[in-house]
């Protein structure tokens, strides 16, 4: 049996977006499709209404280009010392571990298969009888499905300067078919132990589960940290819940990427202050709309582009959630390996909460 493939969506799907298109003299925004959702009247009113010129601010501001070196590619991730793995390790009482993950599926819905299908197959095959003659299979998807759980290199996203399409760190965005040839998620290192906070944001309101396009701002989070008695600080894993798939599992899918709770733009200042290490989101992270005029995904773009702090988008929190809330303890041991995809602008991964 043989698949065919449409590399152009593949292709596609691995192209990295621009922030504020032509009118900020930038390149354009990757093509999304557009959103029946209205941004939440609070994004508008200030004082955190974030405008595409206070973003350009931000781009300096909170800028790690050159932290770790001129030849760096991993960010953040730098933050995750000896040290902080030591600590982390001293978390684990229990011994309980829950995966942080969410594989693809083949049910095609709203919410997945918008760049490539996802196609799973027998590889031997009698061709005559179609008899399956060994256990031996094949997997396709696209690394950026809305039901994968997948980390974001830090190539995906990108800038303009005078002409060129830089990304983290001044790199240029060197694309071609076979991916990155700079801060490709192989480049990212093999994996990490650390501390994880989770933020478990409907717990906090009292609700199952986020309205689209509720926007999560920092004195969410501050209020988070006094409920649970933690606070956020420099290498850790910062896991946000919407309940984005307690929202799924009860009511179906929905174009959550159009409109999806999230983190407002307004807190960028705060992820950079806090040295968080990665950003895990059940969603993609970005609160949809955005609420910053012509930029869909402002989190997206300056802790990728000018940060360097990696994402994780649709990652599985609800079994994380279930056993933090057990024990009313919301940080653990985070141990996370990458899939190093060469040249991938995003990959699955194995992530592990350990309590």
């Amino acid at each position: 049996m043989t698949k065919h493939f449409d590399s152009t969506a593949i292709i596609a799907a691995c192209l990295a977006a621009s922030a504020f298109g032509a009118a900020h003299g930038q390149g354009p925004q990757a093509v999304l499709p557009p959103s029946s959702f209205e941004a939440h009247p609070s994004t508008q009113d200030p004082p955190l209404f974030v405008t595409p010129r206070r973003l350009l601010e931000w781009e300096s501001e909170l800028s790690n280009w050159g932290r770790w070196g001129s030849d760096d590619q991993r960010g953040t991730l730098n933050l995750i010392t000896p040290d902080k793995t030591r600590a982390a390790a001293d978390l684990v009482v229990d011994g309980v571990s829950v995966s942080l993950g969410h594989f693809v599926t083949e049910e095609v819905a709203i919410d997945s298969q918008t760049f490539a299908p996802t196609e799973h197959w027998m590889t031997r095959i009698d061709p005559e009888t179609g008899e399956v003659l060994f256990a031996l299979d094949a997997m396709s998807f696209s690394m950026h499905d809305g039901q994968l759980s997948h980390m974001d290199a830090l190539c995906h996203y990108r800038t303009e300067r005078d002409g060129r399409l830089l990304i983290f760190n001044g790199y240029p965005q060197n694309l071609d078919q076979n991916g990155c040839k700079d801060l490709a998620i192989d480049r990212m290192g093999a994996g990490y132990v650390t501390r994880g906070v989770l933020v478990d944001i409907p717990l906090l309101r009292g609700v199952e589960w986020l309205a689209p396009s509720t926007p999560i701002f920092a004195s969410d989070l501050e209020a988070w940290e006094a409920f649970a008695g933690v606070t956020v600080e420099s290498g850790d894993v910062l896991l946000v819940r919407t309940g984005r798939w307690a929202k799924r599992a009860a009511e179906g899918p929905w174009d959550y990427a159009g409109g999806g709770a999230g983190l407002h733009a307004s807190v960028l200042p705060w992820l950079r202050e806090r040295g968080v290490a990665m950003l895990v989101g059940d969603a993609v992270n970005d609160v949809q709309p955005s609420g910053v005029e012509g930029v869909r995904r402002p989190v997206h773009q300056l802790t990728q582009v000018f940060i360097g702090l990696p994402l994780v988008d649709n990652g599985y929190l609800e079994d994380v959630a279930r056993e933090a809330t057990q024990r009313e303890r919301w940080e653990f041991m985070v141990s996370w390996q990458i899939t190093k995809v060469p040249g991938g602008t995003a990959g699955p991964f194995n992530g592990l909460a350990t309590f």
